[in-house]
């Protein structure tokens, strides 16, 4: 019998859109493959997440672009539902990744987590921006190159990325 707690169906359940709620997103590849970080590729994720800002669609606060997944805290928008925004991600970048020298494809579905008020969101900020350090992609005290940090937000971030504040247990 089919475990109703794992799977795709457990990832959409309880799943709501809420207009001007942040969210943490997590969109994988297919089969965890990599490729998404090639010059092909990552440049076009980058490219579409900031015009889904420029559009409404969601404010993008943070982003990274992994080799095998994207992380991003966004702000949604009135326009789209998270489903039809990230459906929309994935439609709008599906051929950079075909033409990546590792050719890809998204995963059928992605995880979120509704920040909700109160929440740390400097560990948030610090958990997508060190994943690449993390998960040594970076030399000694260099940057990713496809990061992206809103520049209201990068004002008061830089000064907490040698803070030692643990991240919620829900990143752990």
């Amino acid at each position: 019998m089919r475990d109703p707690t794992k799977g795709h169906a457990a990832l959409r359940r309880g799943r709501v859109s809420i207009p001007h709620a942040e969210y943490f997103l997590t969109v994988c590849t297919d089969e965890k493959h990599p490729g998404l970080s090639s010059p092909a590729a990552a440049p076009a994720i980058l490219a579409e997440l900031r015009a889904m800002d420029a559009d409404l669609t969601w404010q993008l606060r943070c982003a990274v672009v992994m080799p095998d997944h994207v992380h991003a805290l966004i702000v949604l928008g009135e326009r789209l539902t998270l489903g039809q925004s990230v459906g929309r991600l994935k439609a709008k970048t599906k051929s950079s990744l075909l033409g990546a020298a590792l050719p890809v494809a998204w995963e059928r579905d992605f995880y979120d987590h509704h920040v909700r008020p109160g929440e740390d969101r400097s560990a948030i900020f610090r958990y997508i921006f060190l994943n690449p350090d993390r998960a040594g992609l970076c030399a000694s005290g260099g940057r990713w190159p496809w990061c992206f940090c809103r520049e209201a937000d990068w004002s008061w971030f830089k000064g907490e990325l040698n803070a030692e504040s643990p991240n919620p247990e829900w990143l752990l």
